[in-house]
């Protein structure tokens, strides 16, 4: 399980492409999407994605100067879309059970989302080429979470309901503890596999793990 850094910093490499607020560009991108997502890489022909999104094949190379850069603008795109998503959700009021329990819940709706494991699952069947787009992709908003989440277990710290040392080590932990059934085995098995949990059963239980060990007693 990957340790989240103390500070969090994440870099994203970003295509030398039009600016984001050019219609054309949106319309290339989700139409890219749906075919990469149908077809995958390897079938996924540029002509088809341009009449989709009714731009010529110049333009949309004007844009994208190869396939190769389209499929990891679009993957770029759909972290946006995510983190967009992850940007509402805060620390909430509340004692270290309920925080935590409401936090972790939310990650795991995201985590379980069959878009998410599809676009990550795209991106990985592409390696060795498309590795690192893959892992920039999940450790982003792997990192979006926990920041906050971080920030929450500080917080809870210094009112003296956890005693962690290292906080963004416990954030990994408790986010870990949701990884496994929600995403790490639909992935790995397929989506019609899936825990006989509810994501509810399965932020209670990682919570009240994770309460054991760094709950404060009395």
């Amino acid at each position: 399980m990957a340790i989240l850094p103390d500070d969090l910093h994440v870099t994203m490499t970003v295509p030398d492409i039009p600016a984001e607020t050019d219609p054309r560009r949106a319309s290339i991108l989700r139409h890219a999407r749906t075919q990469f997502m149908r077809e995958g890489y390897a079938a996924t022909r540029i002509e088809p994605i341009a009449r989709l999104a009714g731009v010529s094949t110049a333009t949309l190379y004007a844009a994208f100067a190869s396939k190769e850069v389209l499929f990891s603008a679009v993957i770029q795109d759909a972290s946006d879309d995510f983190a967009a998503q992850m940007a509402e959700v805060h620390a909430l009021e509340g004692d270290a059970r309920v925080q935590l329990t409401t936090f972790i819940a939310a990650y795991a709706r995201f985590m379980r989302d069959p878009f998410v494991r599809s676009i990550f699952r795209l991106v990985m069947a592409e390696r060795p080429r498309f590795r690192d787009v893959a892992m920039q992709f999940f450790e982003r908003g792997r990192d979006y979470f926990g920041a906050a989440l971080i920030r929450s277990i500080i917080q809870l710290n210094r009112r003296g309901e956890l005693a962690c040392e290292k906080p963004s080590w416990a954030a990994g932990q408790l986010m870990g503890m949701v990884e496994h059934p929600v995403f790490f085995i639909p992935l790995v098995t397929g989506d019609e596999v899936q825990s006989c949990r509810s994501v509810e059963q399965i932020a209670d239980d990682a919570v009240e793990t994770f309460l054991a060990r760094y709950g404060r007693q009395g």
